[in-house]
C-alpha cells in the first residue's frame, strides 16, 4: 500500500526516474531512512516491503511542461536520476527528445527552485553524469562545443546549468561522474540496458563474444550497488559537494579485451558449457568517439570527503550478473 507523506517535520525527498536500473535500489535504500519519500517515474514503481518511510508513488512524464515542478514541490532534497535512455547512451546529433530529457529537465529543476520562496537551507540535487568528458580525470577544463559525443555533451550542458544554480544559491547541486554501471541485485527491479549485461547475455546463448579494435580501450567499472552507496553519501555531504563534479568508480582500469573474456568465463562457471570465444573486429561506421577512450576515474578526492569506496569486486559482479541472467 501506497502511504500518503504528512508534514510532520521529516525531510521530502524526491527521486525522478524511481523505477530505473539506479533508481529501483536508490528507491530500496532510501525506504529504509526515516524521511517522507516522493517516487515519480513514468511506470509505476513497486513500493519497496518493510519501509521505514513515508512514501507517494506518482506517475508521470516529467517532460511534459510544469511536471518538474510539481514532481519537486516542498522537497528538501531530489535526486534526479532521468535520462534518454531508448539508445542507452548513443545520442543521435541533433536529437531534441534526448536533449530535452537530457539537459532541459536540468533547467526546469533549478527554475522550479529559483520560483519558490527562499529557505533556511537550499535543497540538495544529486544528479549522476558521466566521466568520459573529464579525459581520463585530467580536472580541466572542458568547454561543451569541444565534446564531440552528443551525449557526452549533453550531460556536460546539464553539470554546468547545475552548478549554475548552486552558484546563485538556488540548491545545493552535486553531480557524480560515473563509469560503466552494471550489475544485477535483488534491489533492482529495471534491466541493466550497458555492455556487461549485454554480453552476457551473448555468451549465454553460445555467440561468441565481439571487441571493437584490439580490445587495449580501458574502462572503469562500477556495480549498480556501490553507485547507489555513493548517491547517499553525496547526498549526506552536500555541503561539502556542492557546486562541481566528482569523480565516482574503482580507479581501475580494465581493458575491454580482459572484461569481455571475463564475462566469459563466468557464464561458463554457470552454465558447465566451454567459454565462448572473444573475438576482435573492426570498429563500425556508427561508433562513438567516445567508443575508443579509455576511462578511468580518480575517486580519491570524493573519498575523502565522504569516505565512500567500492566494495563489489569485479570479479563477483560478473558472476552475480551471469547468475541473474541465467535466470
Amino acid at each position: 500500500m501506497t502511504a500518503r507523506p504528512g508534514g510532520d517535520g521529516r525531510p521530502l525527498v524526491v527521486v525522478l526516474g524511481a523505477s530505473g536500473f539506479i533508481g529501483s535500489p536508490l528507491t530500496r535504500a532510501l525506504a529504509r531512512r526515516p524521511v517522507r519519500l516522493r517516487l515519480v517515474a513514468r511506470r509505476e514503481t513497486p513500493v519497496p516491503d518493510g519501509a521505514v518511510a513515508d512514501i507517494e508513488v506518482r506517475t508521470a512524464d516529467l517532460a511534459a511542461p510544469g511536471a518538474i515542478a510539481d514532481a519537486v514541490d516542498g522537497a528538501d532534497a531530489v535526486f534526479h536520476l532521468v535520462a534518454a535512455t531508448e539508445a542507452g547512451w548513443r545520442v543521435a546529433e541533433g536529437d531534441t527528445a534526448a536533449e530535452r530529457l537530457n539537459v532541459g529537465l536540468v533547467h526546469d529543476l533549478a527554475a522550479a527552485f529559483r520560483a519558490r520562496p527562499a529557505g533556511p537551507r537550499p535543497p540538495v540535487v544529486v544528479f549522476p553524469s558521466t566521466t568520459t568528458h573529464l579525459g581520463g580525470g585530467a580536472g580541466g577544463e572542458v568547454r561543451p562545443a569541444d565534446v564531440k559525443s552528443p551525449y557526452v555533451r549533453q550531460k556536460l550542458l546539464a553539470e554546468n546549468a547545475l552548478a549554475e544554480a548552486a552558484a546563485a544559491g538556488v540548491l545545493r547541486g552535486v553531480s557524480l561522474c560515473l563509469p560503466t554501471v552494471f550489475g544485477h541485485g535483488p534491489a533492482t527491479t529495471a534491466p541493466d540496458r550497458g555492455v556487461v549485461a549485454a554480453m552476457t547475455r551473448r555468451a549465454l546463448a553460445g555467440r561468441p563474444l565481439t571487441v571493437w579494435g584490439d580490445g587495449s580501450v580501458r574502462r572503469d567499472l562500477v556495480h549498480v550497488d556501490d553507485v547507489v552507496e555513493a548517491l547517499l553519501a553525496a547526498h549526506d555531504h552536500a555541503d561539502r559537494l556542492s557546486g562541481t563534479h566528482w569523480e565516482v568508480g574503482t580507479g581501475t582500469g580494465v581493458t575491454l579485451l580482459a572484461l569481455f573474456t571475463g564475462i566469459a568465463e563466468a557464464v561458463a562457471d554457470r552454465t558447465g558449457a566451454p567459454a565462448v570465444p572473444v573475438v576482435t573486429v573492426p570498429p563500425p561506421d556508427h561508433a562513438d568517439p567516445a567508443d575508443s577512450e579509455d576511462v578511468v576515474v580518480d575517486p580519491r578526492p570524493f573519498h575523502a570527503v565522504t569516505g565512500w569506496r567500492p566494495r563489489v569486486p569485479l570479479d563477483d559482479a560478473l558472476r552475480s550478473t551471469a547468475a541473474a541472467l541465467a535466470a
